[in-house]
């Protein structure tokens, strides 16, 4: 399998140009709301899986990185994909002492959402 760095590609302009009207982290809020602040699949940072968690506190969705991809069969591609990774982090803004703080307590882990022609 060859691998291609595309850091100074024509490309990444044109995805932040696609992307630029989006709401990137509303995107991960509204997914959050439709699975009813339900995560499936996650492993904490001690190794442990879990097959489902709840959250308690209202999340924040904060965008990290994205990437772009082709699956591709028998040398044709057969989709096309967007990648975004997210942070979730606890929403304390509503909290009795307002305890937000900024040395990461407030993180829980990351999202991830592929978005694909489905």
């Amino acid at each position: 399998m060859n691998s291609v760095t595309l850091t100074n590609y024509q490309i990444w302009d044109e995805i932040a140009k696609i992307l630029a009207p989006l709401d990137i982290n509303r995107l991960a809020t509204q997914h959050l709301e439709s699975c009813n602040y339900k995560i499936r699949g996650y492993w904490d940072s001690n190794n442990k899986f879990y097959e489902e968690i709840a959250f308690i506190h209202l999340i924040c969705a904060e965008s990290i990185g994205r990437s772009i991809g082709t699956n591709i069969i028998n040398n044709h591609p057969t989709s096309h994909w967007i990648k975004l990774k997210f942070l979730l982090k606890a929403d304390l803004s509503d909290s009795e002492n307002n305890l937000a703080s900024d040395d990461g307590d407030d993180e829980i882990g990351e999202l991830t959402l592929i978005l694909d022609m489905n």
